[in-house]
């Protein structure tokens, strides 16, 4: 009964991150559309909510899991080191073999090929948070609500920049308010799937759950060199972009802390 409600909580706690998503793409509707500066800024802040919560939140916990199990050995580094590598490199390869189009690097061509388009930009966004998805999942399965809730948090502060920047992004190819805000609020939805992956594979076996660990915080690492990171610095806005990553990350950490 305890592992039901473990992947439960897992599902919930990634569902509710997931949904920030539409929350924070809410101002495309009823505002008007904030500049590059500021989005830059925002997804520098997510930025570091998400490096914060790679190290703090599921690296140290996975020494931590494999020190208990292997004693003061090599082997939790190794497990650990194997598993972010292992994290990093699926990430890489989905995103080498789904197509998808980045917001500033996107397909040029004409919009008669719109709904190509649409699933584009909803697979790129999957590759990007379904690692989220996943930490919060495992972060649930490893220590019910005392592990999960810090990292779901956290998450979801992030979420909320995300869907903006999502939202914005489809209205400066054409899209209107409410597609863009839709289409922003269904791509968070994919994160209770990782959760209740993450979730249900830990609360199988607590011998994963090292792995499990070290594994999403490879995921997300990708995603924020290999995506984040490189956007917020195309625009000229890195002093802005450094700042936002600054502020998300001590806010994780003071999260994490506090309520870990």
């Amino acid at each position: 009964m305890e592992e039901v409600s473990l992947v439960t909580m897992g599902v919930l706690g990634s569902l509710a991150a997931g949904l920030m998503t539409a929350v924070g793409a809410l101002p495309v509707l009823f505002t008007k559309t904030p500049n590059r500066g500021v989005r830059d800024l925002a997804l520098g802040f997510a930025a570091g909510v998400m490096l914060a919560a790679s190290f703090f939140s599921l690296i140290i916990p996975s020494l931590e899991a494999s020190e208990l199990r292997y004693g003061g050995s090599v082997v939790p580094a190794a497990i650990a080191c194997a598993a972010i590598l292992l994290g990093i490199g699926m990430v890489a390869l989905l995103n080498e073999l789904l197509p998808h189009e980045h917001f500033e690097q996107g397909r040029e061509g004409p919009e008669a090929a719109s709904l190509r388009r649409i699933w584009l930009f909803i697979i790129a966004i999957t590759i990007h948070n379904l690692p989220e998805g996943l930490a919060v999942g495992v972060a649930f399965g490893a220590g019910g609500s005392e592990g999960g809730v810090p990292l779901a948090i956290g998450i979801g502060l992030q979420n909320a920049p995300e869907g903006l920047a999502v939202a914005v992004s489809l209205l400066g190819v054409g899209y209107s308010r409410w597609r863009s805000w839709t289409i922003a609020a269904l791509t968070g939805l994919v994160e209770p799937l990782g959760g209740l992956l993450g979730a249900g594979v830990i609360s199988m076996s607590q011998a994963l759950l090292p792995w499990g660990l070290a594994f999403a915080a490879g995921a997300m690492l990708y995603v924020i060199s290999h995506e984040i990171i490189p956007e917020t610095h195309r625009s000229g806005h890195q002093k802005k972009a450094t700042l936002g990553l600054s502020i998300g990350l001590v806010l994780m950490l003071f999260l994490d802390v506090s309520l870990g």
